[in-house]
């Protein structure tokens, strides 16, 4: 079975159609990202693959057929044709599995949500000839999945995106260090979070990847009425992550709440703005084909 098949009969998280709205656009990295075999994506190390680079002279050793004999012909001397090595991104899908995920208000959670995103995701960059790792992130990295470009493995992130057991704590920097630890080569990390933590906190956590050099989106993944705070009957709240109930009339909270919401938000695209890590709100009601697809068409055409 083909990767892509596996992807469209394993899960329902991976549905054909999504699949199909994203299949012509290519995730590339922006960085310069480190690789093992031929595949999409620039290697800062010189090669024999796909895109000509410069010539070289030949020294023994040197394999007969990379040499130019075009230039052979005209100069009487032996040069080698050097190549800009096209490589695998290693992507990591860091996946938030915070109580906080399974609030909804709509038809989906936002677990489900970022789950669809991060399946979507590896069925692309596995077409790719990528490989996908995955990161199930709360007060720590609860689960690690190297990365592989394999069709088992993809129903292996496929299986563990279904069934995420969800923590009622999270450190979200944190757990963004310990993430930045273990990947050692540069690639492509994409974090799916409702970022609800200190603000300062997880731009630090960032700011560790992109030390390691590593390229970063963040899907900030968020339900409407996160955004819009539209209760307005005197409600009892009940934290998600063991903050208790907190009886309240919404139309006092309002205000404050939405003006501490908005400065939230504009502290992480402030940070990710000066890092050149992509932002993106993925507010849970908007069609997430569309939505996913725009935004890797944006990424496509800036890349």
């Amino acid at each position: 079975m083909s990767t892509e098949q596996g992807v469209a009969a394993s899960s329902r998280l991976a549905t054909p159609e999504l699949l199909a709205r994203i299949a012509g656009l290519e995730l590339r990295a922006r960085a310069v990202v480190e690789g093992v075999i031929s595949g999409m994506h620039r290697s800062p190390h010189r090669g024999y693959s796909v895109e000509f680079a410069q010539h070289r002279d030949y020294t023994p050793g040197d394999e007969i057929r990379h040499i130019d004999w075009r230039v052979y012909g005209r100069s009487d001397r032996y040069y080698v044709k050097q190549f800009e090595e096209e490589t695998n991104l290693r992507a990591y899908l860091a996946l938030d599995a915070s109580n906080s995920m399974r609030y909804g208000s709509g038809a989906m959670t936002k677990l489900e949500y970022a789950s669809t995103i991060a399946a979507a995701l590896a069925g692309l960059l596995m077409r790719q000839r990528d490989s996908v790792g995955l990161a199930l992130c709360t007060d720590s990295v609860a689960g690690f999945l190297p990365p592989s470009a394999t069709a088992p493995h993809m129903r292996e992130i496929l299986r563990r995106l279904e069934q995420v057991e969800t923590a009622p704590r999270t450190d979200t920097g944190k757990t963004f260090h310990d993430l930045a630890e273990r990947i050692r080569r540069r690639g492509l990390v994409i974090i799916l979070s409702d970022l609800l933590d200190d603000a300062e906190a997880i731009v630090r956590g960032l700011q560790h990847f992109r030390h390691n050099k590593h390229d970063v989106i963040v899907f900030h993944i968020i339900d409407r009425y996160e955004l819009t705070f539209p209760f307005r009957e005197t409600v009892v709240f009940e934290g998600m992550e063991e903050e208790g109930m907190l009886p309240a009339d919404p139309n006092a909270l309002r205000t404050d709440y939405l003006r501490l919401m908005e400065e939230h938000i504009t502290a992480l695209r402030k940070g990710c703005r000066e890092m050149a890590i992509d932002y993106v709100q993925m507010p849970t009601d908007a069609p997430l084909d569309s939505a996913l697809a725009h935004y890797l068409a944006d990424r496509s055409r800036t890349a």
